[in-house]
């Protein structure tokens, strides 16, 4: 596959797939983000984290990376992706769930997601 980069001249990419993150807009391998599919329960439509990446319906993809789910957020890009309202709380909870979950034990965070101080 040839692409071109911003200077025109042409980049090969591998067999592998790319996708565009919906947070910060960026082009990477499918391998290296995360899955989101809407889910209907209860006659209301959320958005889910795809760990298995089969589940059925339209996909999104975002980066495992808490900047990238602030300016999803920020920019209302759930909506865009899967073309209706969504709720995006389940996966604001499972990076919320991430995040804690990479702490040791003992140490506290200081209100920013990438760093714990003890």
């Amino acid at each position: 596959m040839v692409r071109f980069s911003d200077g025109q001249k042409p980049v090969r990419t591998a067999g592998e797939p790319q996708r565009t993150c919906i947070g910060c807009r960026r082009r990477d391998s499918q391998a290296d983000l995360l899955r989101l599919v809407v889910s209907a329960a209860d006659g209301a439509s959320a958005v889910v984290v795809d760990e298995g990446r089969r589940l059925p319906g339209r996909g999104a993809w975002l980066h495992p990376d808490p900047d990238c789910m602030a300016l999803a957020v920020k920019r209302r890009a759930f909506g865009r992706a899967f073309r209706a309202n969504v709720d995006s709380r389940a996966v604001e909870s499972y990076f919320h769930a991430q995040s804690t979950s990479n702490l040791k034990a003992g140490q506290k965070t200081d209100g920013n997601p990438m760093s714990a101080k003890r």
